[in-house]
């Protein structure tokens, strides 16, 4: 049985985050040559907390690096959220997405989930120097250069097709040209280890996650409990509005240890629900553990063009991004440039939808955990009171439902009460399979004729002994 031809394109990663990092991983499954390309002279994870559920989990247990999460992890079966006076507004139950995927919620910090990616990596696969490709991925964050140089060559393309033919195939939607929305300033931070006798909720075998949204204010603070005695701690800042947000901007290109100042005095005497004050957590932060973050919003809607592709921001969505991009140059047969296009529409389709739908949950989430405003208040209020719990579990099951899985790989059974959405599956790996299956039937009647060719031949010589002499 013949198999479809496959093409093994050179393929270029710019930007080693979890999302280039995860490409790379299977990448090297399947045998498709890459190098990541990183503008930081050593690659570094930022960031402090993380949380991993079903949606993505199932991928790392089909590569079998589940138990590596597993090790740098606490569970998490709740949230709780307070008021600034230490007053418990409601608790987070999340136990049940064990039930739907048969995966529990995993909090860790983010620079272990980059240690593990990385040390997948050979490390003569990152560097700097000059490499040809056939297909250059956009891994390299909110504010793409990938993304800046493919829109300036498709502007260049347009001129060029209006200027000799009177118009042009090619259309940047306006919406991509515009400036992310910035509804809030993010810094976060990992602690040092700490001692568990000032702090006892840190002897806890589950993650203890707790929020305050402040009163009269635009802050709200989170104090997390992580593996080896430590805390994750994020301040948020809601951002008022574009004139505002694009302030931001500017002072983020500025940032420096002068402004971690500026923003941890402020915070400094904010009330802590594990005891003392969020000052004296920030103080048992390395100064290279503390980071900044702008959380846009956006959702473009130009994913390629040519040999370009990009994947998205973001932990979750990148790494899924990461996982269907390459099931689809999987499936590539050769290297025309209606091939690669046919390729990265595929891959769009199948994940457009899904995208949009997280960044819709992660604004929802975000304006439920740290919303200032009176309508924001009012909309926290009814969902986490008013609402009835049925409700709730029934968009979280939906949401449970989207475990994406490498299709080029044995599939993991789906291990909770919530069936995974399908995938479309891979011509090649189904074309394998049977002529796998195909050769391994051959194997077996050639195994079972020489079984009866042997038998007959002993047979024969037995009758053969069996003759009297004479006769």
């Amino acid at each position: 049985m013949s198999l479809p031809p496959r093409a093994y394109p050179r393929v270029i990663i710019v930007g080693g985050g979890l999302g280039g990092l995860m490409l790379a991983i299977l990448l090297d499954k399947m045998g498709v040559p890459y190098h990541i390309f990183e503008r930081a002279p050593k690659v570094k994870p930022l960031g402090a907390l993380m949380s991993l559920n079903g949606n993505i989990l199932a991928l790392f247990d089909q590569l079998g690096m589940l138990e590596d999460i597993m090790k740098v992890s606490l569970v998490s079966l709740n949230s709780s959220l307070y008021t600034e006076k230490m007053e418990k507004i409601t608790e987070i139950d999340v136990r049940t997405h064990y039930e739907y995927t048969g995966y529990q919620f995993l909090m860790f910090p983010r620079p272990d989930l980059f240690a593990i990616l990385l040390s997948r990596i050979p490390p003569d696969r990152i560097n700097n120097t000059c490499y040809e490709g056939d297909i250059i991925v956009g891994a390299d964050g909110v504010y793409s250069a990938v993304r800046h140089n493919m829109f300036r060559e498709m502007r260049e393309q347009q001129e060029q097709e209006v200027h000799y033919y009177g118009g042009s195939s090619i259309v940047i939607p306006p919406s991509d040209t515009k400036d992310f929305a910035i509804p809030y300033l993010c810094m976060v931070g990992v602690t040092k280890p700490l001692d568990s006798n000032k702090y006892p909720v840190l002897r806890h075998p589950n993650t203890q996650l707790h929020h305050v949204i402040g009163e009269n204010t635009p802050y709200s603070w989170t104090v997390i409990t992580i593996p080896r005695n430590r805390f994750c701690w994020s301040v948020m800042v809601q951002v008022k509005d574009q004139a505002e947000a694009k302030e931001q901007r500017f002072m983020n290109s500025e940032w420096g240890p002068e402004a971690n100042e500026k923003l941890i005095d402020i915070v400094r005497d904010f009330p802590v629900t594990f005891g003392g004050k969020l000052g004296e957590i920030i103080e048992a932060t390395p100064k290279s553990g503390v980071s900044k973050v702008m959380l846009e919003e956006k959702l473009f809607e130009t994913w390629y063009h040519g040999g370009i592709v990009l994947i998205g921001d973001g932990a979750m969505n990148a790494m899924q991004d990461a996982v269907i991009l390459a099931n689809c140059i999987y499936d590539l047969e050769n290297l025309r440039s209606e091939s690669l296009t046919a390729a990265f529409r595929d891959y769009k389709e199948q994940r457009y939808s899904h995208a949009k739908r997280q960044i819709f949950n992660s604004r929802l989430n975000a304006k439920l955990s740290s919303g200032q405003t009176r309508t924001e208040r009012l909309v926290r209020h009814i969902v986490l009171n008013l609402l009835p719990r049925s409700i709730q579990n029934k968009q979280f099951s939906k949401d449970a439902a989207y475990r994406p899985q490498c299709t080029f790989l044995p599939r993991i059974p789906d291990k909770g009460s919530v069936p995974s959405l399908p995938q479309k599956p891979s011509r090649r790996y189904q074309a394998e399979m049977r002529a796998a299956a195909a050769a391994a039937a051959a194997e077996e009647m050639m195994r079972r004729e020489s079984k009866v060719d042997l038998y007959c031949a002993s047979s024969m010589n037995s009758n053969a002994c069996l003759v009297p002499k004479g006769a």
